[in-house]
């Protein structure tokens, strides 16, 4: 089955999304309120839900998303091809408002992400992916969106991943907001072969973004995830010829589990 038809879709649905997001990020106040495990949810969460909700009707895939209706493994468990989103990813970067904040919307193929869009709306920053054809950066991407009428365009405005970067120290990109002991003991054990690492300090699922463009050389994940929060951020880093695998064990995280939580994992340039 071929997905790259599916990918104006998602693209147009983030935009929209962010855009729904922005309004809210303008405003001096908004509503907000905390989940049961204590993580905080917006009305910008809410209102970018129910935008990409609706754009995605059109494709006749059921969507996953992080506020959607919790589905019962047993309703989901035999779907074969399903939209996976977080509709706002890094809430705790847009309360914070420092722009770090994303719209992650992935294509899962049988367990596996096979197409990714990722859209960082305060910088008008869309990464975006599928499993034939690459990876890709768009800067400006609001501005351009109204001149991409096939995916022949995309190729004309966007940027391939990876980038060159030239010669620069090893980094390592790791979470503003949910770093720990485990991830801190890791970097140090790094620092026997690259003496000159370097550590970025980012929120939400730009960090599978700034491996696979190249400007960070691994992102390892030590603490708790779902698979909406990781979707996207796969597929782009595959799809720019990264590895996306598991802390203990050469094996890659999977999509549609019975259980939603994600295991460990690296994110590495080859």
């Amino acid at each position: 089955m071929h997905f790259k038809e599916y990918l104006l879709i998602a693209l147009e649905s983030a935009l929209l999304a962010g855009e729904a997001i922005m309004d809210v990020y303008r405003k001096p106040v908004y509503e907000k309120e905390f989940k049961e495990d204590n993580s905080p949810v917006t009305e910008a969460d809410w209102a970018a839900h129910d935008v990409i909700m609706e754009k995605l009707k059109v494709s006749g895939f059921p969507v996953l998303s992080e506020e959607g209706k919790k589905i019962h493994y047993n309703e989901r468990k035999d779907w074969e091809n399903f939209w996976l989103v977080d509709p706002l990813d890094g809430t705790k970067e847009f309360i914070k408002r420092n722009g770090d904040f994303t719209v992650n919307i992935a294509l899962v193929n049988r367990q596996e992400a096979v197409l990714g869009v990722l859209y960082a709306p305060q910088h008008d920053l869309m990464y975006f992916s599928d499993a034939g054809s690459g990876a890709f950066r768009m800067e400006h991407f609001s501005k351009v969106w109204p001149d991409i009428n096939s995916e022949d365009d995309l190729g004309r405005h966007a940027i391939s991943l990876p980038m060159d970067f030239g010669n620069k120290p090893f980094s390592v990109v790791a979470s503003r907001s949910h770093r720990n002991d485990q991830t801190n003991q890791y970097i140090e054990s790094l620092r026997k072969t690259h003496p000159d690492l370097e550590i970025v300090s980012r929120g939400s699922a730009l960090k599978f973004c700034l491996v696979a463009e190249g400007s960070a050389d691994i992102y390892p994940r030590f603490g708790p995830t779902w698979e909406w929060d990781t979707g996207a951020g796969q597929a782009i880093a595959e799809a720019a010829g990264c590895t996306v695998f598991l802390d203990d064990r050469d094996a890659p995280l999977i999509y549609n589990k019975e259980d939603l939580l994600n295991p460990f994992f690296i994110v590495k340039r080859d």
